[in-house]
């Protein structure tokens, strides 16, 4: 008999998009390690292939996808071939993510806008539409999407990165209303804060590492949204004050 208390995630499917390294790549383990047959999206096979490695040795089994998400066709197709082989998708957990340029936004490149626009935002929609019809045919189905403090903040220099985060945390919270009373399928956004990765590296690059969180700790609370047992929808988690926020229409 399957322990569903340690494993709660057991006979489910769960698709992460970025899993090839940094919060993602631990998002992808933890729920191996919480039963659940993972899709595993990323760019580099090499990296897949170990992760994949990773996840047999929790238990688990795992599908790899080596796929751009700025592939808006290969997304649109994912649906298809996934209703096709599983049947549904339990948990979607839409990770992948880019910083963009870290400067002012005249100077910023419109090539630079749109690549950190289609893999911070359009890549996440195009997915929805994609993977939307199998979630509902869960009978818990989740969906988590990776957002940031910076979408709620005006700093200067972060203007790609934080404009694609808000209007993914606006994408998140319309996909929640349209679903919440038509389907099993419960839609949340997630901050981390600060982690240890190499994003994070990139924008700070004087800030010790160490003093920050490991992105398997983040893993956790975000496996915790993903389990049947989460019925809130529509809700931000704050990882820094472990909190679920609900958001607020100003004064």
């Amino acid at each position: 008999m399957t322990d569903t208390t340690a494993r709660p995630l057991s006979g489910r499917y769960a698709l992460v998009t970025g899993a090839t390294r940094g919060i993602g790549q631990a998002t992808a383990l933890a729920l191996a390690e919480a039963g659940a047959h993972v899709i595993a999206i990323g760019r580099t096979a090499g990296a897949l292939e170990e992760l994949d490695d990773a996840i047999q040795k929790a238990g688990s089994a795992a599908t790899l996808v080596p796929l751009d998400v700025k592939d808006g066709p290969g997304l649109d197709r994912l649906g298809g071939v996934l209703y096709e082989r599983f049947g549904r998708l339990d948990v979607f957990v839409g990770n992948a993510g880019v910083l963009g340029p870290m400067t002012p936004l005249q100077q910023v490149e419109p090539k630079e806008w749109d690549d950190a626009i289609a893999v911070n935002l359009t890549a996440n929609w195009r997915l929805i539409r994609s993977l939307d019809p199998l979630l509902r045919l869960s009978t818990a189905g989740r969906a988590v999407l990776v957002s940031s403090g910076a979408a709620s903040k005006a700093r200067a220099y972060w203007g790609v990165y934080a404009t694609s985060k808000a209007a993914l945390e606006v994408l998140g919270r319309t996909w929640a209303a349209e679903t919440q009373n038509l389907s099993n399928l419960r839609v949340n956004l997630f901050n981390p804060g600060p982690v240890r990765t190499r994003m994070r590296a990139k924008a700070f690059p004087g800030e010790d590492p160490e003093a920050l969180p490991a992105p398997e700790q983040v893993a956790q609370a975000i496996v915790s949204l993903c389990l049947p047992s989460f019925e809130d929808t529509g809700k931000l988690y704050d990882f820094p004050s472990r909190k679920l926020l609900s958001f607020q229409p100003p004064a």
